[in-house]
């Protein structure tokens, strides 16, 4: 109280008012972000469990031993930080020893040359999915997302009030691209598509020939391509990983990455956006430096880690790459012969790459299941086991499993979700 009366603060949360004029989206966005899911799963475990929690909602194995980074990558940054070079800030685009390694490691495969001047380092791929979509929010624009996808892009989409439409994704067809709905969604102001390859949440792997059906759909369309390969090379079935990149003189490519998954290390924030442009159209366009506008106004990632890129890219042995590839191929075979024997659960198609399943939830043959979220809700406070309803990921009626874990302690997981359905089983005598 200033004088008897009650005094006026002028601010109010976004979320709640008129930022940008879009408050109600980007609310909702944010609650539908995978961390915010998560921690409303988490808060329903059951305290008095003495059972370990097991995590399947997210794809971070770093926490288990066998997954565990190479020590090249460990020796880089140790290296890095004990040389005291990189103690100061960096500039923006990131430093140029790391941009010219990141170049390098990125032309494998690719029938042109990049130059350490279509890259740009960032805090994690998700900084470069921010830093991408900024740069598109034109007044009146709008990008086509996949659906099911990662919600990251519908939360910085809204944030940015940059329009989303959804395309779908097939199913019955290894979980491909719908090129005709892409091209029905499609008008004067839509600007990009996204493709995450390999899928997250879906586990798919895109042949050459659809990835360049897409690059030539794009192209007809007037749209460049955002190509999310953080998951990239991450690939153990019978389609080998392409890079979108490779079809960059069809259409205009922008791919996004990091050393988060294929190194097994998320919490060192390092990642890239990458110019596949040999046509120099988004240089051309400006496009290019609006994204070194948006970086100058963005964080960096730390001198010392991008310090250690070159040692890291360069010392990593094949070795370790085929182990990793060993473990998730292991851990995908293991979790699809265990939802086969669970009747409410369905995945139509096995992994091939990155570390999700998408699979199918029958809550008709279940008793007191409403949906999906209900469905992981009483998972994790019955079994202790964290999955990811697949309305999260625009995907109704579906859950997301991630298979990246010791597969020991896989097994102990899937045979709590058996157990659970099985209890909640409308004719439990059948089984």
């Amino acid at each position: 109280m200033e004088n008897g009366t009650k005094k006026v603060w002028h601010f109010q949360a976004a979320a709640n008012g008129a930022a940008n004029g879009n408050g109600k989206a980007r609310s909702k966005a944010a609650v539908a972000t995978i961390r915010e899911v998560r921690f409303a799963l988490m808060d329903n475990l059951n305290k008095e469990d003495q059972r370990p929690l097991i995590e399947l909602g997210h794809g971070d194995p770093s926490s288990f031993p066998c997954f565990r980074t190479d020590s090249a990558a460990e020796d880089a940054i140790v290296d890095a930080v004990r040389s005291g070079k990189f103690n100061s800030y960096g500039p923006s685009a990131g430093i140029l020893p790391a941009r010219r390694a990141i170049a390098g490691y990125l032309n494998n495969g690719l029938p042109y040359e990049l130059s350490p001047e279509d890259v740009f380092i960032t805090l994690g791929c998700a900084h470069a999915i921010e830093v991408t979509l900024t740069t598109l929010a034109r007044p009146g624009s709008n990008i086509l997302l996949p659906r099911p996808g990662y919600p990251y892009y519908d939360a910085c989409a809204a944030n940015r009030n940059l329009e989303v439409r959804h395309y779908g994704l097939l199913s019955d067809h290894g979980w491909e691209v719908d090129l005709e709905a892409v091209e029905s969604l499609t008008d004067h102001n839509t600007a990009a598509i996204v493709i995450v390859n390999p899928g997250n949440p879906c586990g798919n792997v895109y042949s050459y020939e659809h990835l360049k059906k897409i690059a030539e759909t794009a192209r007809k369309l007037g749209i460049l391509v955002i190509a999310d390969e953080v998951y990239g090379h991450l690939a153990f079935g019978s389609n080998p990983f392409v890079a979108m990149g490779v079809f960059g003189s069809i259409a205009p490519v922008i791919t996004l990455g990091s050393i988060s998954k294929r190194w097994i290390v998320p919490g060192w924030r390092l990642g890239w956006l990458v110019i596949s442009d040999p046509n120099n159209v988004l240089r051309n366009s400006g496009f290019v430096d609006l994204i070194r506008g948006s970086l100058n106004t963005s964080p960096d990632p730390p001198t010392f880690i991008q310090a250690a890129v070159p040692q890291i890219l360069a010392n990593t042995k094949e070795s370790f790459f085929a182990r990793i590839n060993g473990l998730l191929r292991e851990a995908v075979d293991l979790c699809y012969e265990r939802l086969e024997g669970i009747p409410c659960i369905t995945c139509p198609k096995k992994p091939e790459g990155s570390m999700f399943a998408m699979v199918k939830l029958e809550c008709s043959e279940l008793e007191g299941i409403k949906d999906d979220m209900d469905f992981c809700l009483k998972l994790a406070k019955e079994e202790s086991v964290i999955i990811l309803p697949g309305t999260t990921v625009g995907q109704k009626g579906w859950l997301r499993i991630t298979f990246a874990i010791e597969p020991a302690t896989l097994e102990v997981a899937l045979g709590r979700i058996k157990a659970f359905c099985e209890r909640h089983a409308k004719n439990k005598n059948k089984q």
